[in-house]
């Protein structure tokens, strides 16, 4: 490393060896006042965040009015079934069992009951009791379509628009577009059970965007509230102590930095262990469902301490475990966290639809329900947009012809659906149609692009200018394509 004009002017041009290595010592003594300073800089930046109201780190410019502030996306992994959800299907009924037209196998009617519900007279399978009351504050899009009816790959492409190369996630983006409310926490949190998704992090990477805009994987099964998020405290030092040890790190970090003209893995790299340090008081308490009233958690499902988890099989997948995840949801959108990503397995049902359907949809139900209540409730559900559903739809067909009670149903990218509430969408509304059989999107056809640019309308922004500039071109989540469905905005 060559020495400074002002090294060379104190100590000449001879270099001896004991020069040119510092102690400990006087390390501390050349930079303790650095490491001070740099400390109170953040302090000084923080508090100037505050005084402007943008309380943490800057969103970019919004092309419109947002209707919605934070973004929950319940994902529904596995792809549920339309036909025996959210889209009645008569004529398949009539059909049951008889060879369907254009030789796709074997017709299969859905074992269950569809009513109608609310005001609006939406038609709710019978396994959405609690939701089927919530109809009204609900829009259903009966005409989604995607690329490819494959898990994995469907499923990274509803959460990051992409389905060939890896992209930053629609989490990232929206809070690249927002920017943070809350300096302690993550402004994108995923929640999880034991076992990855589908895709894995690529769910919830950032990609080529600034690595403060990954989303932070939680898995909520961990059980005691600090394996939660592993490592979160260090039990060999005081808070005070790691202070230090951070400002020495960063200091050495943007040292390395300016050497190398700057690198955005280390940027992250700092960010990721500022955040971790903030983290400690407040993650910690955010994931405490323990602090909400008894009434509160019953309301989500959750079974009281030392008792099974309700409805939706072994695993931790039962209401009790979704109820907690959901709930988990609603403290952090409270905290100022944008985004909070939660996935929600099993249902892939190729075999026992009509049993398994029963477990899933009861492990799901009551606690969405209460869900949206608590939002209402808490004066939330008008800045928060709720969205749910998987990565592709199932057949209408026998799954393998199968017979009876043991009948599935195979992957259907042609056609399924999802739901919205809050955030600035019509509640009581459809959205579209398959044909009469459920197998393809024919009115209104929503593409999983278009979904996309409608959830970025909600916050506020227009898909084909919220950018980023990444070797040489602009990328968006929406990439060339995307329309925003303007009929389901409220």
């Amino acid at each position: 490393m060559r020495p400074s004009p002002e090294f060379i002017a104190q100590h000449g041009t001879t270099l001896r060896p004991e020069k040119l290595t510092w102690t400990r010592r006087h390390f501390l003594q050349r930079s303790g006042m650095g490491l001070g300073m740099m400390g109170l800089a953040g302090l000084l930046q923080a508090a100037a965040g505050q005084r402007d109201g943008l309380e943490g780190q800057r969103g970019q410019p919004q092309q419109f009015p947002p209707t919605a502030r934070h973004f929950i996306h319940l994902f529904l992994e596995g792809a549920p079934s339309q036909v025996d959800t959210w889209d009645p299907k008569p004529e398949l009924q009539r059909l049951d069992g008889q060879a369907m037209p254009g030789g796709e196998g074997l017709a299969f009617g859905s074992p269950f009951r569809f009513a109608r519900h609310g005001q609006s007279g939406i038609e709710v399978s019978e396994v959405f009791p609690q939701l089927a009351r919530k109809v009204d504050e609900l829009s259903v899009i009966r005409s989604l379509w995607t690329d490819i009816p494959a898990h994995e790959p469907a499923t990274v492409f509803m959460n990051t628009g992409s389905l060939r190369l890896p992209r930053p996630s629609l989490g990232s983006w929206a809070l690249y577009g927002l920017g943070s409310l809350n300096d302690n926490l993550p402004g994108f949190i995923s929640l999880r059970g034991p076992k990855f998704p589908n895709g894995g992090a690529a769910n919830w990477q950032s990609m080529f965007l600034p690595g403060r805009f990954q989303g932070t994987s939680v898995n909520t099964n961990a059980g005691d509230l600090h394996k939660i998020i592993e490592n979160l405290r260090n039990p060999f030092v005081s808070l005070r102590e790691q202070r230090a040890q951070l400002d020495l790190v960063r200091q050495l970090d943007e040292w390395r930095l300016q050497a190398m003209d700057g690198d955005r893995q280390l940027e992250a790299e700092i960010a990721s262990f500022e955040m971790a340090f903030r983290m400690q008081s407040e993650a910690t308490d955010a994931f405490d469902i323990a602090r909400e009233s008894a009434a509160t958690r019953e309301a989500y499902g959750i079974a009281p301490s030392g008792t099974a988890g309700q409805a939706g099989g072994k695993g931790g997948g039962g209401r009790s475990e979704i109820g907690k995840r959901l709930l988990v949801a609603r403290r952090l959108v409270e905290r100022g966290v944008r985004v909070v990503q939660v996935f929600i397995e099993g249902w892939d049902m190729h075999g026992n639809l009509k049993d398994s359907m029963e477990k899933r949809a009861a492990s799901i139900d009551q606690p969405i329900a209460a869900l949206l209540e608590d939002l209402k409730q808490r004066g939330l559900l008008d800045s928060t947009l709720v969205m749910w559903g998987g990565e592709f739809g199932r057949s209408p067909g026998r799954d393998r012809n199968g017979q009876g009670d043991t009948a599935g149903r195979d992957h259907n990218a042609r056609g399924f659906c999802a739901c919205l509430a809050g955030g600035g969408v019509k509640g009581g509304y459809v959205h579209g149609a398959t044909d009469e059989l459920g197998r393809a999107a024919t009115v209104d056809r929503v593409h999983v692009h278009d979904l996309h640019a409608t959830v970025l309308r909600t916050l506020g922004f227009d898909h084909e200018k919220l950018t980023y500039r990444y070797n040489g071109r602009d990328f968006r989540l929406t990439d060339v394509a995307g329309q925003v469905i303007a009929p389901l905005l409220a």
